[in-house]
């Protein structure tokens, strides 16, 4: 029996959108702005669809945690090619305030709900850069996990991972259960087609509140402050290697 997949996917401000800070420095300005689904987790959906195309996974089924708008990543991500997807919907001015945590313990509620054999996420989302949830689920549920993943090849009831790390690569062979993160380089996302976002608007969406999932939002984090980083400085050009030196000398980077 191959695997049933729970992906996540999250809606973030599109990568290519250059954020600017809210002038109360309170978080950074999303009305108005293009949306899209974080990179990472496009790349943790290829490869749990990939699996099913190669039927080492049975299901595909995408998970999204936010307002009302998260279904248009979702709606993206049946597109794509999961089978189903999952909805915890909750008000906009609560999704703001939403923490790893909150998420993996929705996950966990979700898993202990209806049986999954892997998650996979993104390594992490471009807005808070984070890099929690998977680790936190793993935690929770007791299972391997297998973060940063840059090849992943199915071995029975395991998966063999290649884990991008500072040294170099790492190999790892994770029993399924297991939570596995996606780097950068584990594959090229599709692009969705017409015809599948057709089919996609017939696919199944189920919709969750956290109260039916018995989940307490509570923020444990509090935003102090949210600025731009200081302006550079602009550079200059020299002549000759003679002058650089006098230049650096000048400024008090080298030493008379």
């Amino acid at each position: 029996v191959g695997m049933r997949v729970l992906v996540g996917v999250k809606r973030v401000v599109d990568y290519a959108v250059k954020v600017r800070v809210r002038p109360d420095k309170t978080g950074v300005i999303t009305e108005g702005v293009q949306h899209s689904m974080n990179p990472f987790d496009e790349i943790a959906l290829e490869e749990a669809v990939k699996l099913k195309e190669k039927k080492s996974a049975t299901e595909v089924v995408a998970f999204s945690m936010g307002g009302p708008k998260c279904q248009e990543v979702l709606r993206t991500a049946l597109a794509k090619g999961a089978d189903k997807a999952i909805h915890v919907e909750i008000p906009d001015a609560d999704a703001s305030k939403l923490e790893p945590l909150h998420v993996a313990r929705a996950l966990r509620k979700i898993i202990e709900n209806d049986k999954f054999d892997a998650v996979f996420l993104g390594k992490q989302a471009i807005d808070d850069d984070a890099n929690q949830t998977g680790s936190l689920l793993a935690g929770m549920l007791d299972w391997p996990q297998a973060l940063y993943a840059s090849k992943v090849e199915p071995d029975g009831k395991s998966l063999k991972v290649t884990r991008e790390i500072d040294g170099g690569l790492d190999t790892i062979k994770v029993t399924l259960p297991a939570i596995l993160s996606a780097d950068l380089r584990l594959n090229e996302p599709r692009y969705a087609t017409l015809p599948n976002i057709m089919k996609a608007k017939k696919k199944p969406l189920e919709k969750k509140t956290a109260k039916d999932l018995g989940i307490d939002l509570t923020p444990q984090t509090k935003v102090v402050e949210v600025s731009e980083p200081p302006v550079r400085q602009a550079g200059g050009f020299v002549d000759d290697v003679p002058t650089l030196i006098a230049k650096l000398k000048e400024k008090g980077f080298i030493k008379a």
